[in-house]
């Protein structure tokens, strides 16, 4: 790990970076993690008028071009997997979101599970976190956390 700040460790001018930190969300100086998610919430929101189909799609690309996106800005910092890289945590919403109608109820339900299974990151979450490497690596683990919770939405509200 580094000494240096996320401010001079990513370029926000630089679209990559802005878009692996959350839209300058990451660059929060508590909870980078929960800010991104806070973050992906409007652009949910946005998302979620679309036809599922479209939704799923939009979801999809979020994840496939966030190990990219994650990959490059990590490389560019010289720091794996660091806490300002939160793209990962709008691909882990997504995916909690899944087929799940929209209220403030839900988005909030939505939230604190995908940042609970993130946080806690129980078996296998743990074991992938560990183990994954690169943009990958980044991704991944955020992407299980939100099968998990988007499971438990499901069980709830389907």
């Amino acid at each position: 790990m580094t000494n240096k700040s996320a401010f001079e460790l990513f370029n926000m001018k630089n679209p990559i970076h802005f878009l692996a930190l959350g839209f300058g969300s990451g660059l929060s100086p508590k909870a980078p993690g929960t800010m991104g998610t806070l973050a992906a919430i409007p652009l949910f929101l946005l998302c979620s008028m679309l036809p599922s189909n479209y939704y799923l799609l939009v979801t999809l690309l979020i994840c496939a071009v966030g190990v990219w996106i994650c990959d490059v800005a990590s490389k560019d910092a010289g720091v794996h997997d660091h806490g300002a890289i939160v793209w990962d945590e709008i691909a882990g919403f997504f995916i909690t979101m899944v087929a799940i109608p929209v209220s403030v109820e839900t988005v909030i339900f939505g939230f604190a599970f995908f940042r609970l299974f993130d946080i806690v990151k129980p078996w296998p979450i743990s074991w992938i976190d560990r183990k994954a490497k690169g943009g990958f690596g980044i991704m991944i683990d955020d992407v299980v956390a939100g099968l998990f919770a988007g499971a438990i939405m499901q069980m709830i509200y389907l």
